[in-house]
């Protein structure tokens, strides 16, 4: 595929709540979202009318209420295959991404769940696999201490093997169900895996026939030197997070680069970054949104994590206090963009401690916060997108449902303008929405060869 025929891909990572921490206590947003299923069915519907490629909803296994005003939206929420088995209920042709954490799993469980899900929603359903980055976990899997990362990525990567194997072991028509011979199942097109690892013992064959897309999209998130090794060789959909076009390129061409080492192409792997949309019908509204929500935050303005991660120390007694020249000269590399960021944000070069601070805290999980009119924003999502920063985005809206009407109303039509994102579906199922044909069942190519 060349450059001139790449499609634009965007999905929904859902947080109930809305992004922003202090989204939810904005008058019109909705604060129990995650357990209404007629918020979650209509959130689905609008992102299918609007043509996006996926609903995606990612999991945690721990919580505790000291998340409130940090994160709420991943405090509690629903267990993902379960609604997204519901989703898929209510929609047609969306891809469902449902997260299944490897560290704390057997694949033959997940092998089971993510083939059911493909048959159920007539092969829409994508794994995102995770190993865990919350040591909390372990806690409550009877472990005293979370895996390290090495570890949890020679598990993942042995269990990944495992489950893909478990797809394949039914051939596609090794269910003849012929009623005049009484042959229900083909023996021959049917394989046990004898798996034997450094992790998994698997028999097999799965007690489920091959999911409707024969294999399965996976997802991965890593930016680690092992994730994106990892990534490159089994995901078809890259989740990422940088906050400038120049990290946003250095990740493309890293992952891009990888996938000859695998035997892949290019086309084979979306890489999608958060994005964190605060649109208006003018960059004013827009940035009156980002200032509302801002004035809502929880917060005692501890102001340590800022100063560590920009390399400057920052008083208390100054939070409104303009940035000094002095100060946005010796900062870090990090701390230069979180500045140049949040001046965008906020519409003008002379911000505040307090301001700064507001934009670190919204944005420290990674993904980037913009804020403008819905040209602007459609503007910024080319320039990655043409620039190879991104194949498409993991749309993260700040408060719901109004921050992801906003940008179906503003920003979708922008880019359909621009020709590159969709009106209507090529096709059914997931891998039809990244441009993926049907692979072929290993097992079959083996007695072919």
């Amino acid at each position: 595929m060349s450059k001139s025929e790449r499609e634009l891909h965007l999905g929904l990572f859902l947080f109930a709540t809305g992004y922003h921490p202090a989204g939810w206590r904005l008058p019109e947003g909705k604060a129990d979202g995650a357990y209404r299923p007629d918020f979650i069915a209509e959130v689905a519907q609008k992102l299918e009318r609007a043509k996006f490629d996926y609903f995606f909803l990612g999991d945690r296994l721990s919580s505790s209420p000291d998340m409130q005003h940090i994160f709420p939206s991943q405090m509690t929420r629903l267990e993902p295959f379960t609604m997204i088995a519901y989703v898929a209920a209510v929609t047609k042709q969306i891809g469902l991404i449902a997260t299944a954490n490897t560290t704390y799993a057997e694949p033959y469980h997940i092998a089971r769940l993510t083939a059911s899900l493909d048959h159920l929603s007539g092969g829409r359903a994508a794994w995102n696999i995770v190993t865990g980055a919350d040591p909390t976990a372990a806690l409550n899997f009877s472990r005293e201490e979370h895996w390290d990362n090495a570890r949890r990525y020679d598990y993942a990567e042995e269990f990944v093997d495992v489950v893909t194997k478990l797809w394949d072991s039914w051939e596609d028509e090794s269910l003849p169900m012929n009623k005049e011979s009484g042959m229900f199942a083909d023996a021959a097109k049917v394989h046990k895996l004898h798996h034997k690892g450094d992790f998994f013992s698997v028999e097999g064959p799965l007690n489920i026939v091959r999911p409707v897309q024969g294999q399965l999209p996976l997802v991965l998130a890593g930016t680690s030197e092992r994730g994106r090794d990892l990534g490159a060789k089994v995901a078809n959909v890259i989740f990422t997070a940088q906050r400038s076009i120049e990290d946003g390129q250095e990740f493309y061409s890293s992952i891009k680069g990888r996938l000859p080492g695998f035997g892949r192409t290019r086309d084979e792997v979306t890489i999608m970054p958060g994005l964190v949309p605060i649109v208006g019908r003018t960059s004013e509204e827009a940035r009156d949104i980002y200032r509302r929500m801002n004035e809502l935050l929880v917060t005692n303005f501890d102001l340590s994590e800022l100063s560590r991660r920009i390399g400057v120390e920052l008083s208390p007694a100054a939070l409104d206090d303009e940035l000094s020249e002095e100060i946005i000269k010796s900062v870090n590399h990090d701390g230069a963009n979180w500045i140049k960021l949040a001046q965008k944000a906020n519409g003008r070069e002379a911000i505040t401690v307090r301001e700064l601070f507001y934009y670190f805290t919204v944005t420290v999980r990674g993904h980037l916060l913009v804020v403008g009119s819905g040209k602007e924003i459609a503007d910024l999502i080319e320039e990655w997108f043409v620039g190879e920063a991104a194949d498409g985005f993991n749309v993260c809206p700040p408060y719901m449902p109004g921050g992801l009407d906003d940008f179906l109303e503003l920003v979708v039509p922008e880019l359909q303008k621009k020709g590159i994102f969709r009106k209507e579906y090529s096709g059914n199922t997931f891998r039809d929405h990244l441009g993926l044909s049907r692979p072929e069942n290993r097992f079959q190519k083996v007695e072919n060869a």
